[in-house]
C-alpha cells in the first residue's frame, strides 16, 4: 500500500512544489491552504502533523495548491485578508490590502479630530476607511470608488466590522472629488507607471485589478488630480495624506507644494521606504 499523505508530508511536498515555481513564502502558503481545507488553526495544524488526509481533503487541497501554483494570490483563493487587525473580504474586484498602507492610517489618526470629516478616495475593499471608522467612533466618513463592484465589497466589509452605518460609500471619480470640505483626505491611488505593469509579479499583474494599479505614463496622474483639487476640498487647516510608490515621494511633495499646501512631509514605512506624503491647507481666518 502507498504511504498515506500525512499533514507534515503534504506540507513538505507542497512547500517544495510552490518554491520551484518561484513563489516566496511557499511554506506559509502551503500551511494557510491546508488550514482552510482542514478547518484548523495553525496550532491545530502543528499538533496534527501525523494525521493522514482523507481522500476528499486531499482532492480539495490539491485544487487550492494548483491555483496557487498558477500564481493566484492566497488572499483571493481564501477570499479574505486582514488589515489593521480587522478581517476583510477580498475579491479580484479589489486590491489586496498591504501592511505598508497601515502607515497611512497611523498618520491619519495623528491628525484626525474627534468629529473629523474624512474622505477616502479609491476605497477599494474599504480597508482604510474601515480602520479609521473603527478608531474614530465620532468621525464622519465618505468613501468613493469608480468601481461599483469594489463598493459592494467595501460595504460588506464595513457591515461585518460594525461600522457600516458610519461610512457613506459613493460612486465617484478622483478627477471630481466631493465638495466637502473635509478635515482629512486620504488615498492610496494607482501609482504604477504604465511601462512597469508588465514587469510586476504575476500575482499582481495577472490577478489584481488594473484600475487600482495603473497610474499613467509616469505613475503620477492620480496625484496631479488629487493635488489640484485639494485647496477646494480641504477645510481650513485640513490635511491630504497619500500613499506613494517607491521613488515617487519627492515628486508628490512637489505637487502638493505647487498647489499651495503647507507643512508638506514624507513618512517612511517600517522597511524604510518613503510611503506617505502629506500636506496641509493653510489655516484661514
Amino acid at each position: 500500500m502507498a504511504e498515506p499523505w500525512t499533514v507534515l508530508k503534504i506540507l513538505k511536498w507542497t512547500a517544495g512544489y510552490l518554491q520551484e515555481r518561484g513563489i516566496e513564502g511557499a511554506r506559509l502558503d502551503a500551511e494557510l491552504l491546508l488550514i482552510e481545507v482542514l478547518k484548523l488553526d495553525r496550532v491545530g495544524l502543528y499538533v496534527n502533523y501525523d494525521r493522514p488526509l482523507e481522500a476528499t481533503e486531499l482532492a480539495a487541497y490539491r485544487q487550492l495548491v494548483g491555483r496557487r501554483a498558477r500564481r493566484e494570490p492566497v488572499a483571493y483563493i481564501l477570499g479574505r485578508s486582514e488589515f489593521w487587525s480587522l478581517p476583510l473580504l477580498v475579491r479580484p474586484d479589489v486590491l489586496i490590502p498591504r501592511p505598508d498602507t497601515e502607515v497611512l492610517v497611523e498618520e491619519a489618526l495623528q491628525r484626525a479630530g474627534d468629529e473629523c470629516r474624512i474622505l477616502d478616495v479609491g476605497t477599494g475593499s474599504g480597508a482604510i476607511a474601515i480602520a479609521l471608522a473603527h478608531e474614530l467612533p465620532n468621525a464622519r466618513l465618505v468613501a468613493i470608488d469608480i468601481s461599483e463592484a469594489a463598493l459592494t465589497v467595501a460595504q460588506e466589509n464595513a457591515r461585518s466590522n460594525g461600522v457600516g452605518e458610519r461610512i457613506s460609500f459613493q460612486s465617484g471619480n478622483l478627477q471630481r472629488l466631493p465638495v466637502g470640505p473635509f478635515e482629512l483626505i486620504v488615498a492610496n491611488p494607482p501609482y504604477i507607471p504604465q511601462g512597469d505593469l508588465a514587469a510586476l509579479q504575476p500575482e499582481v499583474r495577472d490577478y489584481e485589478p488594473q484600475l487600482a494599479l495603473a497610474g499613467g505614463k509616469d505613475g503620477l496622474d492620480c496625484y496631479r488630480a488629487l493635488a489640484a483639487q485639494s485647496p477646494q476640498c480641504l477645510s481650513s487647516g485640513g490635511w491630504m495624506l497619500l500613499e506613494v510608490g517607491i521613488g515617487q515621494a519627492e515628486l508628490v511633495q512637489q505637487l502638493l507644494t505647487e498647489v499651495g499646501l503647507v507643512e508638506v512631509f514624507c513618512r517612511n514605512d517600517y522597511a524604510g521606504v518613503a510611503r506617505v506624503v502629506g500636506g496641509r491647507r493653510a489655516v484661514t481666518a
